[in-house]
């Protein structure tokens, strides 16, 4: 197998970059992608990229000044995508320090890519992590889950309130160590979603986790790790699915094998019923392929999938209500009509039978987070145009194409050059910018304009550090990474630097954790609304749905992007 290395780029403390710096995707470019970098407005008009013996590789005109609102600041762009030579350089403005260094390679976000799914690994639970698949991040297993109880609100007939269940393995869902379907749903679907649609990136990766060289793919190993815990949430007597398991309350900043706490399944829920069958119908159809290695294992998806679906058309408003007694996350979703979208979208997909098809006319579309999901159906149906009616692909293609555009309109009337305006930084922005790559993709994949492909890389490189902070967004990767992410093994396990591979929130002007904090945020400008300190669970959290479109985008563009020529 091909051996893709986890090269992380490992960063020494920093200041806040000034308002004078050029910034770059700190990573690196594909020689056939769009390159632009942002020059703050001076009186400069032109600029060079030199590369690593100083010579200059490229030079060009600055475009005209802009003030961009999100971050108050005037900048230029320097458009470099003529440059396609493979090598590692920095880009030049008279009168500003020079960029961050980034490379130009033909294999540019293999690394990143592979980094973003061992993120999962090192957040598994019931397992150790052995030193010689996760090197100084190695910890001992924590929260078996052979032992949980079912909470009151969870009981149901066979299953009273305190019997317990065994329902191991899974993933902690962020910088918690608790585990939830809802967004264990999205999450999921997003990286199968990716090896549905471009495994010749994914297929020969050596991610050096426990499975590697088994017959399966690893990033299929390291999405059953989850999906294994997700049938185990399903009550087998109903077909319902448990909203979460969970401690009472969140654990303290301690490793994953000092947290002691007891655990419960949680209440079953419409939303979850419907996130589960979703991603088993989808499961059903990837597995299907590796029916040798994994015998069986595609049917009992697929079962599972159909008694949830059942479940939810039996207790179609489940909605989740946190006990009094339960103080974790909620994944709360009091609107379903996305998720029996979703979930019809993938069953009718999955087993041609037409009683799933939802009324197509009417779902709208829209760019996915974990509590609105139907732009997971028009994803999945924009893959399966070919198995659809000429009408059913008319309007599938029709409604991406609109949503494509829309997003391209935006990036294309900005200052920065990136798809983002003030009111789309929120808590975990950088997932909102990733997903909105994945739905650009989605219209590349269907008519390959390149302005449509130039809008997704512009919002990879701004998580990647082509924003007003300078900073790349994501642990290990980049000069100037995240050092402090909100991550209970990060913050607990006294190595210095971070589990890499994970994206943090990014800029949130909600700033809802700014009283318990002791430092202050940077900036209450939006796009510059963020802080690198393990208190900031606003904007330095790590969550699994947030990691997932980083796999999906990160893939697409090495998959996508025109070769140069």
């Amino acid at each position: 197998m091909r051996r893709l290395l986890l090269t992380a780029a490992l960063a020494v403390p920093l200041a806040a970059p000034a308002q004078d710096e050029i910034a770059v995707n700190q990573v690196g470019y594909l020689p056939g992608a769009a390159k632009v970098a942002d020059v703050p407005a001076g009186r400069a008009t032109a600029f060079s990229v030199i590369d690593a013996e100083g010579r200059t590789a490229l030079r060009g005109r600055l475009g005209a000044a802009s003030t961009w609102a999100p971050a108050g600041q005037a900048v230029r762009l320097a458009d470099f995508s003529a440059l396609k030579r493979p090598g590692r350089y920095r880009l030049r403005v008279e009168g500003l320090p020079d960029s961050p260094a980034f490379d130009i390679g033909a294999e540019a976000y293999a690394a990143l890519n592979a980094g973003a799914i061992r993120a999962y690994y090192f957040n598994r639970a019931s397992t150790p992590l052995l030193a010689e698949h996760a090197g100084p991040w190695a910890r001992a297993a924590g929260h078996p889950d052979d032992h949980v109880i079912v909470h009151a609100s969870a009981a149901g007939p066979g299953r009273p309130e305190g019997s317990v269940i065994s329902a191991p393995k899974g993933w902690y869902d962020a910088g918690d160590y608790n585990k939830y379907i809802v967004n264990s749903g999205i999450t999921v679907y997003t990286l199968l979603a990716a090896w549905e649609h471009f495994p010749e990136v994914l297929r020969d990766q050596d991610l050096r986790i426990p499975e590697s060289g088994n017959g399966l793919p690893d990033l299929l190993d390291e999405a059953l790790w989850n999906l294994e815990w997700m049938l185990a949430m399903q009550d087998p007597a109903d077909g319902g699915v448990y909203h979460k398991l969970t401690n009472k309350g969140f654990d303290g900043v301690v490793m994953p094998a000092d947290a002691k706490g007891e655990r419960y399944v949680v209440q079953k829920t419409t939303a979850a019923a419907l996130d589960f069958a979703a991603v088993m119908a989808q499961a059903s159809r990837v597995f299907a392929a590796f029916e040798t290695e994994r015998p069986g294992l595609s049917a009992r998806m697929l079962t599972a999938a159909r008694r949830a679906w059942s479940w939810a058309q039996a207790h179609p408003r489940e909605i989740y209500r946190q006990p009094a007694d339960i103080h974790t996350g909620e994944y709360g979703d009091p609107e379903l009509s996305d998720e029996f979208a979703w979930a019809g979208v993938e069953l009718w997909v999955s087993t041609g039978e037409a009683a799933f098809r939802p009324d197509l006319e009417r779902l709208p579309i829209g760019v996915p987070s974990w509590g609105d999901v139907k732009g997971l159906a028009w994803v999945t149906l924009g893959s399966h145009r070919q198995d659809l009616s000429q009408n059913d692909s008319v309007v599938v293609k029709t409604r991406i194409m609109a949503l494509a555009d829309q997003l391209t309109a935006t990036w294309r009337a900005s200052a920065y050059r990136v798809g983002m305006r003030a009111q789309d930084y929120e808590w975990g922005s950088s997932s909102v910018m990733l997903n909105r790559a994945l739905m650009l993709i989605q219209g590349y994949r269907l008519a390959p304009r390149p302005d449509t492909l130039a809008a997704a890389q512009a919002l990879f490189d701004h998580v990647l550090g082509r924003n007003p902070m300078g900073r790349s967004l994501v642990t290990g990767f980049g000069s100037r990474p995240p050092r402090h992410p909100h991550h209970r093994p990060s913050e607990a396990d006294g190595v210095d630097e971070p589990v890499p591979g994970f994206v943090v929130g990014g800029p949130n002007p909600g700033q809802q954790d700014q009283p318990g904090c002791p430092v202050r945020y940077a900036s209450p400008l939006p796009a510059r609304s963020w802080l690198d300190h393990f208190c900031s669970y606003a904007s330095n959290e790590v969550a699994i749905n947030w990691n997932a479109p980083l796999v999906y985008v990160s893939a697409a563009l090495q998959a996508l992007t025109p070769k140069a020529r």
